[in-house]
C-alpha cells in the first residue's frame, strides 16, 4: 500500500552532465530506484532519452538541477534548464520535473568506492548512480510531502 498522496508508476531520472547524462528508473511502486545507463551528451542524446521513455513508460521524467550549496542557481543550472527544454518538447505531454541534485554525484562516487570499485574508472556508472540518487530523493520527497517533487516544467518552458 502506498503512502497517501504518493502516485504509483515508474519514473525516469536524468543527471545531465557535460559529457554524459546518467539515467535511472524505478519500479511502478516507487520502491527501488536503479541505474540504467549513461547516455553520451550531445547529438543523439535526446533521441536516446526519448527511446528510454518509450521503453520504460514512466509517469514522469525527473531531472537533477545543480544548485549551489547555498541553494542558488548558477551557470550549471542555466545550462541544464536550456538542455532539458528540448526533452520537455519531445516527451510532451509527459511531465518533466526539476529536482535539487546537490551532492548526488559525490554520494554516488562514495557508494561505488565503498563497494570496492574505483570511481575514476567508473564515470559512466557514477553518472547513472547519481541519477538513481536523484530519483531516490524525489521518491522520498513525494512520499513524505504527499505532493510531486520539484518544479514542473511546461511546454512553454521549452520555447523560452
Amino acid at each position: 500500500m502506498s503512502e497517501a498522496g504518493f502516485r504509483s508508476g515508474a519514473r525516469l531520472a536524468l543527471d545531465w552532465g557535460q559529457a554524459r547524462i546518467g539515467v535511472a528508473a524505478c519500479d511502478p511502486a516507487g520502491t527501488l530506484a536503479y541505474p540504467v545507463e549513461a547516455v553520451p551528451a550531445g547529438p543523439g542524446a535526446v533521441a536516446r532519452i526519448l527511446a528510454l521513455v518509450a521503453e520504460y513508460e514512466p509517469i514522469e521524467v525527473v531531472v537533477g538541477l545543480p544548485r549551489s550549496l547555498s541553494g542558488g542557481e548558477g551557470p550549471a543550472a542555466a545550462t541544464v534548464r536550456a538542455q532539458v527544454a528540448e526533452v520537455v518538447a519531445v516527451v510532451a505531454p509527459l511531465p518533466v520535473r526539476l529536482v535539487d541534485e546537490r551532492l548526488t554525484t559525490v554520494t554516488a562516487a562514495q557508494r561505488l568506492r565503498a563497494s570496492g570499485r574505483s570511481a575514476k574508472k567508473q564515470r559512466p556508472r557514477i553518472d547513472a548512480a547519481a541519477a538513481a540518487a536523484i530519483l531516490e530523493h524525489a521518491l522520498d520527497s513525494e512520499r513524505h510531502s504527499g505532493t510531486p517533487p520539484g518544479e514542473l516544467l511546461s511546454i512553454a518552458d521549452a520555447h523560452d
